[in-house]
């Protein structure tokens, strides 16, 4: 459930409080909110077709894909001219891309790319194919079947809309229906949707916990939360999550686990953004070498572990001469992978080169002797 508000003034109802609509299930702070949406706002008149698509729920998540694919298909027209479809060959408006696929491939329509992701996992469900299967063809829902790379900005933002109206109707501990909620809250986090993204991360963690889940699917909701905290510049909330996840990961996972090593890159950004660069700097040159060694250099997570470290160490204002050139050095060879590997437009490259272009700023100007000096 992410409707945890009024559908009239707003209050915050979470996931029980207040009425609902008898057909429709449009949720309401009380009797006369739900009268006057009746009589002045419509409803009387939309109450019967929300419970046909499905309940107001589903109907709002219906509404929110159709309007995020046109959100995504416009942002991705320039890109799309006289392509078509890779899954469906068709040439039809309304294809994305924003993946790391260069050339003509990887153009996609944002139903052809769920319809397969729906395809996939359900095959592998029904056949047993085992976690690791279920794990890769759950990526579909928000990466790229050809370059293996994640989609990003507001194709992340429609596919989380998709995958969620796809599964919301499941049991709320179903598995597939918390992957939903949570893929939700990640594209909308992706496209700065950060306030929506945070109502979606408070009702995930707080059903995560009501329906039992394990100590690691909490961990996962609770970086997701801190996530958006993080977004909303509430640092210190953002950062007390986010140390208690990384050593509980560390505890239970080890650190060569890859949710170790994410929770350590977010830990680390916090301390950054806050200014706390020795801490920074020290859990990054304890962590760098293990992500490295575990997903290799070419690894997104491993880059970004590698561009906060360089940005721990020229932003710092004690950085002395070494720390520069070590931070130019490491943006360097960071902003070679990420052109190689993710393509030069994509967000993530476009960040490291203007990181690079502020370090190297920063070194000249500390080799440069002030005049009058010699």
């Amino acid at each position: 459930m992410i409707l945890t508000q009024c559908a009239v003034c707003a209050t915050e109802l979470g996931l029980s409080l207040g009425k609902k609509c008898g057909r429709c299930s449009t949720r309401y702070c009380g009797a006369e909110c739900q009268k006057q949406h009746w009589e002045q706002r419509g409803h009387d008149k939309l109450c019967k077709l929300i419970k046909k698509a499905g309940g107001a729920e589903q109907y709002h998540a219906d509404t929110k894909y159709t309007e995020t694919v046109a959100v995504a298909a416009a942002a991705c027209a320039e890109d799309t001219k006289g392509q078509t479809c890779y899954i469906c060959g068709d040439d039809k408006e309304g294809l994305v891309r924003m993946c790391a696929c260069r050339g003509t491939a990887g153009f996609a329509h944002v139903s052809c790319l769920a319809e397969q992701a729906k395809i996939l996992l359900a095959e592998a469900l029904e056949n047993n194919l085992g976690d690791k299967t279920l794990d890769e063809r759950w990526c579909r829902w928000h990466s790229c079947s050809l370059c293996e790379q994640n989609y990003h900005g507001v194709v992340t933002c429609a596919l989380g809309w998709a995958c969620w109206k796809t599964y919301l109707g499941r049991p709320e501990d179903d598995w597939a229906r918390g992957a939903a909620m949570t893929r939700l809250g990640n594209g909308l986090h992706d496209a700065e949707h950060h306030e929506d993204a945070l109502a979606v991360r408070e009702a995930e963690f707080s059903i995560t916990r009501r329906v039992g889940a394990s100590g690691i699917d909490i961990l996962v909701s609770q970086t997701n939360l801190a996530n958006s905290y993080h977004a909303l510049g509430r640092m210190e909330q953002a950062l007390q999550l986010e140390r208690g996840v990384y050593y509980d990961s560390l505890r239970l996972l080890g650190e060569e686990d890859g949710d170790t090593i994410r929770s350590a890159n977010n830990y680390a950004s916090s301390l950054v953004d806050l200014q706390r660069f020795e801490e920074a700097k020290s859990l990054l040159r304890k962590t760098i070498p293990v992500a490295r060694r575990v997903l290799g250099d070419d690894n997104i997570l491993t880059l970004k572990m590698r561009w906060y470290y360089a940005g721990a160490l020229y932003t710092d204002p004690g950085a002395t001469l070494d720390d520069l050139r070590e931070a130019v050095t490491t943006l360097e060879d960071t902003e070679r992978i990420a052109r190689r590997v993710l393509g030069g437009a994509h967000p993530f490259t476009l960040a490291v080169e203007r990181n690079l272009r502020n370090a190297r700023f920063a070194l000249r100007a500390h080799e440069t002797p002030p005049p009058g000096s010699a």
